[in-house]
């Protein structure tokens, strides 16, 4: 499945820059940033059921959110990307 991952993080507290951080670093497992909180993602069910539960863990509800929309592939192809936008197509082979 496609989302789009989005995190907003309250960062006024150590703590808060420290859930930031770790929000960043597990979205980053799953797939690729295309903002600074940002996420483009495709997961498989069991995947997308972890990586929910872990930031549900990780962030404080009270002052945090994430919000994560499931994107058609129709969606997907009207995609308009406007400006700097360095984004990896997953379906393409990956050279390193």
């Amino acid at each position: 499945m496609n989302l789009l991952l989005t995190y907003d993080v309250n960062t006024e507290s150590p703590e808060g820059r420290r859930r930031l951080r770790k929000v960043a670093k597990k979205c980053q497992c799953y797939g690729q940033r295309v903002q600074k909180s940002v996420f483009e993602c495709k997961v498989g069910e069991k995947e997308y059921i972890i990586l929910e539960n872990t930031l549900r863990k990780i962030i404080d509800p009270n002052t945090d959110s994430v919000r994560i929309y499931f994107l058609s592939e129709t969606a997907i192809q009207k995609i308009v990307n406007i400006g700097n936008a360095q984004v990896i197509d997953y379906e393409d082979p990956l050279i390193v």
